[in-house]
């Protein structure tokens, strides 16, 4: 049913607990696991600098999925967050994504809207949205 599963990442609570899940559904479905980390910079914001926190992210990640028997694919992407997800969710040919409910989208910085709720409307695939 899953083949392939994108687990975009970022530092808040919210995309720990996706883990889990993302997790037990690539056990259950023996799927491949792509995990993104999304760098957007922020207006007078070192870019390599932003880079280079996403890589350390992804290498956390894949150390943990490693500790569980879980090999995953790690891709890093700049641009607005939602739009990448997509974007890589296309590129990958993902079937499913796991995305934290809440993440850094809903600080003064993005009053636009969550990110989960930008990819639920814009993706190529279905969404799995974990509070």
């Amino acid at each position: 049913m899953f083949n392939t599963i994108l687990f975009p990442v970022n530092r808040s609570r919210e995309a720990r607990q996706a883990a889990d899940v993302a997790i037990e559904m690539v056990k259950k479905y023996q799927a491949r696991l792509v995990v993104l980390s999304v760098v957007e910079p922020a207006e007078g914001e070192d870019a390599n600098a932003a880079s280079a926190e996403a890589t350390e992210l992804l290498n956390k990640v894949k150390a943990t999925l490693q500790e569980v028997g879980i090999a995953a694919e790690l891709k890093l992407a700049q641009g607005k967050p939602a739009f990448a997800i997509c974007d890589v969710a296309d590129e990958v040919g993902a079937d499913l994504i796991i995305i934290g409910s809440r993440g850094m989208s809903l600080t003064d910085e993005h009053p636009e809207g969550s990110v989960s709720q930008k990819v639920i409307n814009l993706s190529p695939c279905p969404v799995l949205v974990v509070p």
